[in-house]
């Protein structure tokens, strides 16, 4: 009988098990050290912006980033090699966090300053997900990104009609108030009246006349309601997403990168790859 061309275990499939999946011994071990060095990293470079500290601490700072850094560059050429189509990966969300998060300290040969965008890392730490895991976070993130996509043309016109709101009332704000008040152009008014609708309430601008100031208890009431309105929006698209609930595993598959599999699922829905070493070994 003729062998199955993917039950042999390739030295890249099982380095791509250890690095990318989150369900065996030695991937999470692989997460969780990741984590703790991206963490670290992320503290390291918090504390070098910091002044007053001893000069030795700054250097031994520097060593530290270096190390990491060399240490993360190793990681992504490993994640690279260790996958059958590496521009699925380079190109995907992770793949250029963490090309943006290992190249910050190679630019400061270039540009002075750079080093401190090393703090792009703690976006790394969304990997957590994965090691804490399981399905049921990723279900859940799964449909609260569905449920922004599916609301988004409602939210646009919310904003829309909230932009026309805020013209509106900069204009009536200045007609009332003019140049005294702080109030010299339209482009200010709406201005202040977008401060006021999101309640921030800088108060480097501010009515002084009665109708200006009625106009403003209006804009201030009116804030509060605005801030409801998308929540219910997503809230309501979440919920009927909800119901067909589907729960989602942290398999990555080997042969083209694919993420999102059922918690059951045993082979790849994109290429029928299989997703488990456990069941390519019984095949053979």
């Amino acid at each position: 009988m003729e062998k199955n061309k993917h039950t042999d275990i390739t030295w890249r499939e099982k380095l791509h098990d250890i690095i990318y999946e989150a369900e065996t011994p030695a991937g999470k071990a692989f997460d969780v050290v990741l984590l703790v060095f991206i963490f670290l990293s992320v503290i390291f470079v918090m504390l070098e912006s910091v002044s007053g500290l001893e000069p030795w601490v700054y250097e031994y700072l520097i060593y530290a980033e270096w190390v990491i850094t060399i240490l993360f560059t190793i990681e992504y050429i490993l994640r690279i090699i260790s996958i059958r189509r590496p521009s699925r990966y380079i190109f995907s969300f992770y793949g250029i966090i963490d090309f943006l998060s290992t190249i910050p300290l190679y630019l400061s040969f270039f540009i002075t300053g750079s080093s401190a965008l090393i703090t792009f890392r703690a976006l790394r730490l969304l990997r957590v997900f994965r090691v804490l895991k399981i399905s049921r976070y990723m279900g859940e993130g799964n449909r609260l990104l569905g449920a922004l996509r599916n609301s988004r043309a409602k939210i646009f016109v919310f904003l829309f009609a909230v932009v026309v709101l805020s013209i509106i009332a900069g204009t009536l704000m200045y007609m009332i108030e003019g140049e005294k008040a702080g109030f010299t152009s339209i482009p200010v008014g709406v201005y202040w009246t977008i401060v006021t609708l999101t309640t921030v309430g800088f108060g480097d601008i501010h009515p002084i006349t009665s109708m200006g100031r009625f106009l403003a208890s209006l804009i201030m009431i009116l804030g509060y309601g605005i801030i409801a309105v998308p929540t219910g929006i997503v809230s309501a698209e979440y919920s009927a997403r909800s119901r067909n609930d589907q729960s989602f595993n942290s398999l990555s598959c080997y042969n083209c990168n694919e993420k999102t599999h059922l918690d059951r699922a045993k082979y790849c829905h994109r290429c029928g790859y299989s997703l488990r070493n456990e069941i390519r070994k019984k095949n053979e």
